[in-house]
């Protein structure tokens, strides 16, 4: 912070400047994680159990845990919050929707999580299965706003088919959204007729157009494998990686970030993506070895992607590029993961559809492009009134 003017003010922080007499006596219930913190980050589960007007009863926690510890996918079961010894529901073990039972301990429920600003990011399918939750229950639900770091005025990507809608894709929303979990709230809330009692508690001074560093606030990591502001602009192209049997980075410091695989010669693919001439984005060589997940201890050859020119550069083109190289040179290695219990690939999910698959097999993923384009078009026009902030 030395140096750097604070220049966005949180909803968690415009939340607590003002009278909060309304919510006395009224149970609260948190769905938060470790970056529910104010400017000052002091964590919000703190800020509530503390206020003498307010009354903390239940703690949600959503995929990673409330500590954001566990790895993406592991299962995790209620437990005691250790410092208020408050009851702490998972959101993410054997239900990922939170039960009558859940609700019954609470009259208001807050959300308070930092978001990505990328459709496959759980967080905000968690804060939409809670507004079904209280829509059903008759309980009020608060949104404290945060920034989107990645920015909110570049979207890109496709709308999800309902076919393949899942918990990396429930709404037809494109790859990088460009909103904020309180628009993102607004927007589920009204087109998605889920109609609970909904309060968004807006920042004040965030401009859509801005970064997570320029914002001039503390940052705290919201999962294990968000490690920078490049990484972030690199997931809505590169989380689709996850779909294929390629390492996405995921066990090294660089998740998101590199791509490669034991049969990959790295030196020709740094050679091949580079010839295409992508925007704003350049492609080097590199040797890597997976500490966990895909290709655990094995060496394996690729290359990292490093943005040249943020404002402009387009994750999700620029990865559909690359993975379309890869699907050329090695057709006969690249692979499609499959789960028994999932009725389409995993590729397909985080697609939101199957047409990049079969353009990736068939040589020709401007279809896919194409498409993007017009569903970036009609989401820009169903979202403009929602939007909080300009």
């Amino acid at each position: 912070m030395m140096g750097q003017k604070r220049v966005v003010k949180l909803g968690v922080d415009v939340f607590f400047e003002r009278d909060l007499s309304e919510l006395r006596g009224k149970r609260i219930g948190l769905l938060t994680n470790q970056t529910g913190t104010n400017a000052n980050l002091i964590s919000t589960i703190r800020l509530f159990y503390e206020h003498p007007e307010l009354h903390l009863t239940a703690l949600f926690a959503p995929e990673h845990g409330l500590l954001t510890n566990a790895k993406e996918g592991e299962k995790f079961t209620d437990a005691i919050h250790r410092s208020t010894g408050i009851p702490v529901f998972s959101l993410y073990g054997q239900s990922k929707k939170p039960t009558d039972a859940m609700m019954e301990q609470v009259d208001i429920v807050v959300f308070d999580i930092q978001d990505i600003g990328a459709r496959y990011y759980t967080y905000i399918y968690t804060m939409a299965y809670m507004m079904e939750a209280c829509a059903r229950t008759g309980k009020k639900m608060i949104v404290l706003d945060r920034p989107n770091p990645i920015g909110g005025e570049v979207i890109e990507g496709n709308l999800v088919h309902p076919d393949f809608a899942s918990f990396v894709g429930r709404y037809p929303i494109p790859n990088r959204h460009g909103m904020t979990v309180g628009e993102l709230a607004l927007y589920f809330n009204e087109e998605f007729h889920i109609e609970c009692e909904l309060e968004v508690v807006g920042m004040e001074g965030w401009k859509r157009g801005s970064f997570q560093t320029e914002n001039g606030l503390p940052w705290v990591p919201p999962s294990p494998n968000t490690t920078s502001l490049d990484m972030m602009l690199l997931y809505p192209g590169m989380c689709l990686v996850e779909g294929l049997n390629l390492s996405e980075g995921r066990g090294t410091t660089q998740p998101f970030e590199i791509i490669g695989a034991p049969f990959i010669d790295g030196e020709k693919l740094q050679d091949n993506v580079n010839a295409l001439g992508l925007e704003a984005v350049r492609a080097r060589a590199l040797a890597f070895t997976p500490t966990y997940q895909k290709y655990n201890g094995q060496l394996c050859e690729g290359i990292q992607l490093h943005i040249i020119d943020r404002p402009t550069f387009k994750p999700v083109e620029s990865v559909v590029q690359v993975l379309a190289v890869i699907a050329k040179m090695y057709a006969e290695k690249i692979e499609f993961l499959e789960y028994g219990s999932l009725k389409h690939p995993m590729f397909d999910l985080l697609a939101g559809n199957d047409a990049l698959r079969n353009g990736l097999s068939k040589d020709d993923v401007q279809p896919y492009l194409k498409q993007c384009s017009r569903d970036t078009e009609e989401f820009m026009e169903m979202r403009e009134r929602y939007l909080r902030y300009r």
